[in-house]
């Protein structure tokens, strides 16, 4: 049962990281037009989902091998997607230009990134802990 939440885990953090990836690097290098279909887009919220895409990928591979540092830069992207949440934040109170879909957008992936946070730390670091 664990081995098989733990390969669709990798799969699915795979799948996830590979789709934001595409979407945050079609946007910064202009690819196949979607920077015109997006608006008006953050750019820093697009760079914070780039470097977020990277380290899913990073950690599909760390679930797949089990390896403890998988719960550590989860983490680190939750911080990077909140701290980028708070400054969208300040963007809007100063008046700068956003999609509305943006917000719903940042939610649903720190809400995602913590399940999957969650997921590194009883597949990997308490799994480590007992056997220890």
């Amino acid at each position: 049962m664990k081995k098989a939440l733990t390969y669709s885990t990798s799969v699915a953090l795979a799948a996830f990281g590979l789709l934001i990836l595409f979407l945050s690097s079609s946007v910064i290098f202009d690819l196949f037009g979607i920077r015109a279909r997006e608006g008006y887009y953050v750019k820093f919220i697009v760079l914070a989902n780039f470097i977020c895409s990277l380290i899913y990928l990073l950690s599909a591979y760390g679930f797949l091998w089990k390896k403890i540092w998988t719960f550590r830069i989860l983490g680190l992207s939750v911080i990077i997607l909140v701290l980028a949440f708070a400054g969208l934040l300040i963007h809007i109170n100063t008046g700068g230009i956003y999609e509305a879909k943006t917000i719903g957008a940042l939610i649903f992936r720190v809400v995602v990134t913590t399940i999957f946070t969650a997921l590194a730390w009883f597949l990997t670091v308490k799994k480590q802990s007992t056997i220890n």
